[in-house]
């Protein structure tokens, strides 16, 4: 029986644990050599594809893909680039099915978010459209927490509990300083239209004082005045105020406190920093000292502290993407099912890509406390088996020891460069 070659790649925004999909697929496909011949990796995600900028990944020992697992960001490049409709981007996908062909590739594992979902339902599409038999699998990720069907997206767990372990230590360093210094201190977190990872901050409030006294979601639209007189009441209350800030606050009339104006290659409002605003309101309205920190690309890549629960369940999420393809479903995604039990477990199930494709999943308003400001217990229940669990990487001189790939290129095979529009 003929074999055939897959190929993977990587999509939109790194997590602390998309490497760690990249390994349960290298690790599972390498297990059913003989039913898959090599399994390619696409540099920078679907435009390696369109490049035929490939990388075979057979040149990888056994122990550095088993490193992926413990090493962050995405080994292979990613990318920000979606798909147009096949009436007016014809070409793009023609282009891919002559990589496919040329490199004899039938089985194709797309790893990324909601935008990502939709690139790979339209690959999944060439098999009815174009006549080109490809088996395409999505893989979730998203350190937004913002995919449909599935409980969780891969990545999130390890950043909510990087926020809020930050927000816990920053708040204790500024409690030892506010009778004479700082009072404020805002963290601002990632969040363009879904306050999950701000959420998340609020696990570090555990009793009565607890920082984050005061959470700004994208879903509560900003009211000056109440926050201003919350900010207050904590200082007088507890000599200090920690305060934890989604990126994608808005205004009451839906515009971003912080947009500049910029798009990026998705076309999402390119965000500009809204913590300095937070904190210039506090001092022009209440005179306090402040200081405040943008953990950007910091939350997403700190695979020293990542959850445990999240390298497991972005491991097995990679994993089940080949045994899906093995068992011959296509335009799926493999899921994160939450067990009904009062202990925390989870299975894998599947979702239609096409159901997936460009939704959002909004916090939900009965997580969110009545003022605004704060995590209720419902949330607190569903948010707190995500970051359990410690899974440290080896060190090397006292630094995390992370692999770094060969990544070896395979040589083109088509006569033609392509130029992405």
């Amino acid at each position: 029986m003929e074999k055939f070659n897959a190929l993977y790649a990587q999509s939109g925004g790194v997590t602390a644990v998309i490497n760690a999909s990249a390994c349960g697929v290298i690790e599972t496909v390498r297990k059913h050599s003989d039913k898959i011949g090599r399994l390619y990796a696409a540099r920078n995600g679907i435009i390696g594809v369109l490049t035929e900028d490939l990388i075979d990944t057979s040149f990888e020992s056994n122990d550095a893909i088993a490193a992926l697992r413990y090493t962050p960001s995405g080994a292979f490049g990613s990318c920000r680039h979606k798909l147009g409709s096949l009436e007016k981007y014809r070409s793009h996908y023609q282009r891919l099915i002559e990589t496919f062909s040329a490199h004899n590739i039938k089985y194709f594992f797309y790893n990324g978010g909601g935008d990502s979902q939709d690139t790979a339902y339209k690959v999944s599409e060439i098999s009815q459209t174009l006549g080109y038999p490809i088996t395409c699998i999505g893989i979730p990720k998203t350190i937004d927490n913002d995919l449909p069907f599935t409980d969780n997206s891969p990545g999130f767990g390890s950043v909510a509990k990087y926020v809020a372990i930050s927000i816990r230590e920053a708040a204790m360093d500024l409690a030892a300083m506010a009778l004479t210094s700082t009072k404020i201190f805002i963290l601002e977190v990632m969040g363009r239209h879904t306050g999950w990872i701000a959420a998340a901050s609020g696990l570090s409030a555990e009793q009565e004082g607890d920082a984050p006294h005061i959470i700004l979601f994208p879903e509560i639209p900003f009211q000056q005045e109440a926050f201003l007189a919350k900010a207050e009441q904590c200082v007088k209350r507890y000599g200090y105020c920690a305060i934890v800030v989604s990126e994608g606050l808005r205004n009451k009339d839906g515009s971003f406190l912080s947009e500049s104006g910029l798009v990026d290659a998705f076309g999402h409002a390119q965000l500009g920093g809204v913590a300095p605003l937070i904190a210039k309101l506090i001092k022009q309205n209440l005179g306090y000292k402040y200081h405040y920190a943008i953990s950007d690309y910091l939350q997403r890549s700190a695979r020293h502290i990542a959850s445990k629960t999240d390298v497991e369940q972005a491991y097995e999420l990679g994993k089940a993407a080949v045994n899906f393809a093995l068992e011959g479903k296509n335009a799926v995604m493999p899921i994160i099912v939450r067990g009904a039990g009062k202990n925390y477990s989870w299975t894998i199930g599947e979702a239609q890509l096409d159901k997936v494709a460009n939704v959002e999943v909004h916090l939900p308003p009965d997580y969110i406390t009545e003022d605004g400001f704060g995590i209720t217990e419902k949330a607190r229940h569903y948010l707190a088996p995500l970051i359990e669990g410690e899974d440290y990487p080896p060190y090397r001189n006292g630094l995390p020891d992370y692999v770094k790939l060969q990544n070896i290129g395979v040589e083109k095979k088509l006569s033609t460069e392509f130029l992405i529009e």
